[in-house]
């Protein structure tokens, strides 16, 4: 500091002195982020003076011409705000005799800060500042003054709330930004995000005496915009940013604003000042308004009657017709949100609400879409996939108007895809057209394949990668259709899926495993049997990544459950060596869980002798371990539904369907079944050993395109035993009582010597529930 005041005329070194203090204010912010360090403690009055007189200085050579550019002393005393705001949050014993002078000098800075762009971040700081003081109790009486409160009111808030031509020049000239900052919460270094969180900090302590004096400013603004609307528009503009900001009291994503003031009444302010501008016929005209008052409805849409939210769709759909960027794409977000919207677990719109005005609703939203500057609009798209969900089977005389405009959309983003959004909200749509109308005709699964087979072969040909993963999901869709046998086009595909090149991308794995399973389940006979081997170094692969391993087992599980036995047998013994090889070299619970699903459902298809006969063929007696080492150690943390369902029946039939079980491996006996009964009544065991948590995922080279699952192309859930085994622990009891009339007087010795007294009441259970005897 005394270094400034020595070369306060000389510009080249105040550069340097000021650069180096700027650095300093940033690296103290950091040090002391975390806690308060002793030396920072006992010298806080060294800085704290030092930071007073920062904000004080006021030298000319250190200004900028820019109006837009923050210049060096703007930057060190925005930096000064923010550094005495985390004491003022964090360290408030320590920092509360330095307090006084900081508000009145911070103060100071807002009342006399100008209004162009190069002062917002210190002008946002200053009042993040007051907001943290404010907010905290042992400060109220710095703010209890009604006096304090409306000076705050009238010198800080509303001026800040205020729209400058900068704003309206990004409206305007960069609406993506705009949108950004207004409703996406990137507005976090704005002077109107610092206003409205001063507003609500204030509210929290002072909510009876803060708004009344706002409403006063309110009242007054509006009567400013009654006067002359098209002059004083901008005067509406801050009262709705204002009566936002006071009642607004909890807000999420994804319900709007939860909870509000008691002290505005939002549904009389949406009736009297907010529904005027969205019945408006001049939809062009004050763009900037009409985007305030569909932001209003869109905001507090959680919070207005069902019949308010229901009768303004006719004007947003007006809306999507708007010149303006901010003004169509908020009506499209507005819709959308809407349609999301629940009240006491109902859906605020029905089908039959929206039903009337489908065909318009679509079609104003792809005229939208074929404006240049919308022409990628992530919030129109989602709306489009929103308003086809709802609709259901509402838009099946729509079908071929919206394939085709899909389609279009789809040629066109796929020469360069730059808006991962849009890109994916466009596939879900594909996704809810596919489904709807399939589910109601079959048939017209034709008409998508011959619409979407020509851009998905050039998307694969021309190796989008960002779009590859959806291909597969949305052919495995559109298989899934065909039902029973596997039609010749996709046929022709599948020994180009087996491509290694296709395996090295992570996005591609499980949308690929998902399309393989496909073929397999649906065309087994169809797959010529060279081919499994091709399957088989697929699954080699998956199965050598800590992180893919699960796909590998899927795919296994469905050669094990639908390709022909005897071809499956010729591969078996190559196939358990190289699990064994894997569960030796990297032993992880997602593995072990796999594998014993693996081995449960190889009991079911090929019979339990076969299972234990295929392990001791690789080593004598290796079985034991099995038992030992998997089985009974780990049957608990097998977890899902069906996955434990198979398990239980695959243990069932080794427990009774294995003559050597009661023979080399009696002792074993009694404990596989114990860990059975744990699995049935045991809560799952989800622990993890320590050293896994830090196994590190591969390092996959360079960038590699995220898989993005589809919502609306979900895959079925398919259960292998269907209805053959509808419960688990009744099978268990019937099979112990076959197996018990083979060795009469056996088992219940094995059972009364090796299990516990609780597994033993439950089995007790089991036999009774199913009236069979074990003796």
């Amino acid at each position: 500091m005394e270094l400034a005041t020595k070369h306060a005329n000389e510009p080249a070194a105040l550069q340097v002195i000021f650069s180096s203090i700027l650095l300093i204010t940033k690296i103290f912010y950091s040090l002391n982020f975390q806690d308060l360090p002793e030396h920072f403690e006992d010298n806080i009055k060294t800085w704290m003076d030092n930071f007073l007189q920062l904000l004080s200085v006021d030298n000319k050579l250190l200004k900028t011409e820019d109006e837009e550019e923050a210049g060096l002393l703007e930057q060190v005393k925005s930096q000064v705000c923010d550094d005495v705001a985390l004491y003022a949050q964090k360290y408030d014993e320590e920092f509360a005799p330095y307090l006084p002078p900081f508000v009145t000098a911070i103060w100071g800075l807002l009342v006399s800060t100008g209004q162009q762009v190069k002062y917002d971040l210190l002008v946002s700081n200053a009042i993040q500042f007051l907001a943290s003081v404010a907010e905290r109790p042992a400060y109220r009486s710095l703010f209890e003054d009604p006096a304090t409160l409306a000076n705050i009111c009238e010198k800080v808030i509303v001026p800040n709330i205020q729209l400058r031509a900068a704003d309206e020049e990004l409206f305007e000239d960069n609406p993506e930004e705009y949108i950004r900052r207004d409703i996406e919460g990137s507005d976090v270094d704005t002077r109107r995000r610092a206003a409205c969180d001063l507003v609500q900090a204030l509210s929290k302590s002072f909510e009876g005496p803060v708004i009344q004096n706002f409403s006063t400013y309110i009242q007054g603004l509006l009567q400013e915009f009654a006067k002359d609307p098209e002059r004083n528009w901008k005067s509406k503009d801050s009262a709705l940013y204002l009566v936002t900001s006071l009642a607004s009291k909890g807000m999420t994503q994804k319900q709007g604003v939860t909870q509000t003031s008691e002290l505005v009444n939002i549904v009389d302010f949406y009736q009297g000042q907010v529904l005027p501008d969205l019945q408006s016929t001049e939809i062009n005209k004050l763009p900037i308004l009409k985007a305030d008052a569909i932001k209003y409805l869109m905001v507090f849409r959680s919070q207005l009657p069902r019949e308010a939210l229901v009768s303004s769709l006719p004007h947003l759909m007006r809306y999507l017709t708007a010149d303006s960027y901010v003004v169509h794409t908020y009506a499209a977000h507005s819709i959308e949100r809407l349609f999301m919207v629940r009240t006491a677990n109902v859906a605020a719109f029905a089908m039959e609400d929206v039903k009337p005005y489908a065909a318009d609703l679509l079609g104003n939203m792809f005229g939208a879409m074929n404006r240049e500057v919308s022409a990628e609009n992530e919030y129109i798209m989602k709306a489009v996939m929103r308003t086809m969900s709802l609709l259901q089977e509402n838009i099946l005389p729509m079908i071929p108007q919206l394939l085709q405009g899909l389609t279009q959309k789809l040629m066109m983003v796929s020469k360069n895809p730059s808006k991962p959004h849009f890109n994916h909200y466009l596939f879900e749509s594909m996704c809810v057209a596919i489904r709807t109308a399939t589910k109601h005709n079959p048939e017209s699964v034709k008409a998508f394949e011959e619409a979407l087979f020509a851009p998905f072969t050039d998307i694969l040909q021309q190796d989008v990668q960002e779009f590859i993963p959806y291909v597969f999901q949305i052919l495995s869709l559109l298989m899934e259709v065909h039902g029973d046998g596997v039609p010749d086009t996709y046929m022709a595909l599948f020994p180009h899926l087996l491509a290694p090149v296709l395996w090295e991308r992570p996005g591609n794995i499980p949308p690929l495993v998902r399309l393989i399973q496909g073929f397999i389940s649906q065309g087994a006979n169809q797959i010529e049997a060279e081919k499994l081997n091709g399957l088989l170094g697929v699954f080699q692969k998956l199965l050598a990544s800590k992180t893919h391993d699960h796909e590998g087992f899927y795919i296994l599980n469905a050669i094990i459950e639908f390709m022909p036995q005897p071809l499956v047998q010729q591969y078996s013994k190559q196939i358990f060596i190289l699990l064994f090889q894997r569960l030796q070299s990297s032993k992880t619970t997602k593995y072990i869980k796999s594998l014993l699903i693996f081995f449960s459902l190889f009991a079911i298809k090929f019979g339990a002798p076969s299972l234990i006969e295929m392990i001791d063929g690789i080593q004598p007696k290796m079985f034991g371990m099995v038992l030992e080492k998997l089985f009974v150690a780990d049957l608990q943390k097998v977890s899902g539904h069906t996955e434990r369902k198979i398990c239980a029946v695959g243990v069932t039939k080794i427990l009774t369907e294995a003559p050597i079980m009661l023979q080399d491996y009696e002792a074993l006996w009694p404990r596989l079944l114990q860990a059975l009964i744990g699995l049935f009544e045991l809560p799952e065991d989800d622990s993890v050993p320590d050293d896994e948590h830090f196994i590190e995922i591969e390092d996959t080279p360079g960038y590699q395109t995220a898989y993005s699952q589809l919502a609306f192309a979900g895959k079925k859930h398919r259960d292998p035993l269907g209805s053959d085994v509808p419960d688990p622990k009744l099978n268990l009891a019937k099979y112990l009582g076959k197996l018990s009339s083979g060795h009469p007087g056996k088992l219940p010795v094995l059972i009364n010597t090796g299990l516990e007294e609780a597994p033993r009441n439950y089995l007790q259970h089991y036999i009774q529930a199913a009236n069979v005897t074990i003796a």
